[in-house]
C-alpha cells in the first residue's frame, strides 16, 4: 500500500516511527510535516510552511487564546462534549486562521502536485489534523475512495478536540493515550511505536554507596508533568541520601539523550494521564522509571515495569529505589524487555491496519 502520514510536526518522532515500521512491512510510506520540531527530530517531507513555525504559533496563541485554553495540566479533561470538538476561540482567531488558510493554500496545492501527495491509498492524520482549519482537502480525498485514519497523541484531543470535517470522514480513530478512550466513543488504544534498537542498554555496575544516585526528569512542560512536586520530593530526599537531581529540558534531542544516559532513575510525570515518550527512552536505556499511570492502563496492563507514583507516595517510592540498587537493575532490564514486546513499531502498525480493515 501507499500510505501518507500528515502531521503539523514530527511530534516526539512518533509519526516517523510509524512510517519506518510501515516501510519495514513492505509499504511505500511517507511523512509530510508543516514545519520542523525545534528539538531536531528527523524529517521526511517537511514543507517549512510560513505561519507554522512552533515559536510563531505559540506566540500567536498567546494573543488570541484564553489563559485557560492554553493552560497545560496533568489531569484528565473535565465534563464536556464527547468527543471534544474544535471551534475557533473567538472571532479574531477565526479571522486570523482563515487568513492563514487563504495565504497557504497555493503553497500547499503546489506541494501536493510536486510530491504527488494526492496519489496515496491511505492517509494517517497524526494529530487528527488535515492541511487547513477550514475547507480542508481531506473530505474530498475520502470521497474519491481514499482510506482515512486519525491518530491522536495527547493534547490534540484533550485540549483542541476533533476537527469536525476530519472526524466526519475518519474510517478509523486510534490513540496512543489511555485517557482518550473516555473522550471519543469510537476510538481504540494502540501502544506508541518505539524502536529500542536506537538505544544501547547502559553497562550497569552497582555504584559505590558513597556516590550520588542521579535521578532524571525531562519535562517539555513543567505544569503538564507535575514537575514542581517531583522536584520538591527529590530535593527532600537529597537531604537524607546522596542524590542528584538532573533536570533535562530546553535542549536539542541528541543532547537530551546524552544526559539521560547519566541517570540511575528516571521520573516521567505525575497526574492522571500516564507515561509518555520520555519514559520509554529511559526504559530503552535500561533505566527504571517512576511515573503515574492512567487508570485505564492500571486496570488493563498489569505486568508493566513502571514504579507507579502519585503526589502522596513519590517520596517513599523513590526512597526505596535509592536504597536498592539491585531493584533498580532488575526493573531497568525488565523495562527494556517490556518495551520491546509492547511498543514494537511493527506490532503497532499491524494493529492499526487491522482496526482500519486494511488486513
Amino acid at each position: 500500500m501507499k500510505i501518507l502520514h500528515i502531521a503539523p510536526y514530527n511530534i516526539s518522532g512518533v509519526p516517523l516511527a510509524f512510517v519506518k515500521a510501515e516501510r519495514k512491512l513492505g509499504h511505500y510510506s511517507r511523512l509530510v510535516t508543516f514545519n520542523r520540531d525545534w528539538r531536531g527530530y528527523e524529517e521526511d517531507i517537511c514543507l517549512n510552511l510560513p505561519g507554522w513555525g512552533q515559536g510563531l504559533v505559540k506566540n500567536i496563541k498567546k494573543v488570541f487564546y484564553s489563559t485557560e485554553k492554553l493552560r497545560q495540566n496533568n489531569r484528565k479533561t473535565g465534563p464536556g462534549p464527547i468527543p471534544p470538538v474544535w471551534r475557533p476561540e473567538n472571532i479574531w482567531s477565526a479571522v486570523m486562521l482563515r487568513m492563514r488558510d487563504f495565504w497557504l493554500r497555493p503553497f500547499i496545492r503546489q506541494s501536493i502536485r510536486s510530491y504527488g501527495l494526492d496519489g496515496f491509498d491511505v492517509y494517517q492524520l497524526d494529530g487528527g489534523h488535515g492541511f487547513f482549519k477550514f475547507n480542508d482537502l481531506i473530505p474530498d480525498w475520502h470521497r474519491s475512495g481514499k482510506k482515512m485514519i486519525c491518530c491522536y497523541y495527547g493534547s490534540d484531543l484533550r485540549k483542541r478536540g476533533v476537527m469536525p470535517e476530519i472526524d466526519a470522514v475518519s474510517d478509523c480513530n486510534v490513540t496512543v493515550e489511555w485517557d482518550h478512550l473516555e473522550l471519543h466513543s469510537n476510538i481504540n488504544h494502540v501502544y506508541y511505536p518505539f524502536d529500542p534498537d536506537r538505544f544501547e542498554v547502559r553497562n550497569y555496575t552497582l555504584k559505590n554507596q558513597s556516590k550520588k544516585v542521579v535521578i532524571g526528569h525531562s519535562p517539555t512542560n513543567r505544569q503538564a508533568k507535575g514537575s514542581d512536586t517531583i522536584i520538591r520530593a527529590i530535593d527532600k530526599l537529597s537531604q537524607k541520601y546522596p542524590v542528584e537531581l538532573l533536570l533535562i529540558e530546553n535542549v536539542p534531542y541528541q543532547k537530551n539523550l546524552e544526559l539521560r544516559a547519566r541517570c540511575d532513575i528516571g521520573v516521567d510525570q505525575l497526574g492522571d494521564l500516564g507515561y509518555g515518550i520520555s519514559a520509554l527512552e529511559w526504559l530503552a536505556l535500561g533505566i527504571p522509571v517512576a511515573t503515574c499511570l492512567a487508570p485505564q492502563m492500571s486496570r488493563e496492563a498489569k505486568d508493566h515495569p513502571f514504579v507507579e507514583v502519585d503526589e502522596n507516595n513519590i517520596g517513599n517510592r523513590l526512597e526505596n529505589l535509592i536504597k536498592d540498587p539491585w531493584k533498580r537493575r532488575e526493573l531497568g532490564l525488565k523495562g527494556r524487555e517490556w518495551l520491546e514486546e509492547f511498543h514494537d513499531p511493527e506490532k503497532a502498525v499491524n494493529n492499526i491496519h487491522r482496526l482500519a480493515g486494511l488486513k
